[in-house]
């Protein structure tokens, strides 16, 4: 006898390299979102990271993300269809407010972020996990699309932007290959929209 019961909505959890096109990717599925940034940490949060040798944030490790908020919505979503998120921006790195997120009776949705891979086997232990896929491409094609997104959106200044860019560029391989550690299928946009349908007709996904 499983251990939970039966949850009839289960989640696609998505992530990638900060620019990997995660984002665009869920909006284009269909599918109902939940977007994992609203659930950073706010500045002045004693528990946030420093990047090694610096005073910036470090806002790319796990430390700066709030795991066990993030889980318990997606475990409401999966439960009850709705869930109520922070509203993250970016830029001041505060939640601003707060929203309702209600997916109906959807027996699937996206949850994206850059730390999607480190729930993982949360969901598949509470049996709520559909698949969970990396999206990856080419080192230098992520950092120009992260650099403009994050220059027209004004998330950080261009100084720290610049840094955190060539930072991230050369240790993209690395979080790829962590991502799929953690339990997450390293594919293009093709692949993932392949698994994506199988997850959709309720097949189960077996992992590679």
């Amino acid at each position: 006898m499983s251990a939970h019961p039966p949850i009839p909505t289960r989640v696609v959890l998505l992530t990638g390299p900060s620019g990997s096109g995660k984002s665009s990717f869920a909006a284009r599925s269909g599918l109902p979102v939940l977007c994992l940034d609203d659930f950073y940490k706010e500045a002045g949060d004693p528990t946030l990271p420093l990047v090694p040798g610096t005073s910036d944030i470090d806002w790319d490790s796990p430390d700066s993300w709030d795991a066990e908020i993030a889980l318990a919505a997606i475990v409401s979503l999966c439960e009850k269809g709705r869930t109520d998120i922070p509203v993250y921006d970016i830029a001041t790195s505060s939640r601003v407010g707060a929203t309702a997120l209600d997916i109906g009776d959807s027996p699937l949705f996206i949850a994206e972020g850059i730390f999607a891979a480190d729930i993982v086997a949360r969901c598949r232990e509470l049996g709520v996990l559909a698949d969970a896929l990396c999206l990856r491409g080419r080192p230098s094609t992520t950092f120009r699309r992260r650099l403009l997104r994050d220059l027209r959106e004004g998330r950080k200044s261009v100084p720290f932007l610049l840094r955190r860019g060539w930072r991230l560029m050369r240790a993209e391989r690395a979080i790829v290959a962590r991502q799929v550690a953690l339990g997450a299928h390293a594919c293009d946009k093709d692949a993932a929209l392949a698994r994506l349908t199988t997850a959709t007709t309720g097949r189960p996904v077996v992992p590679s």
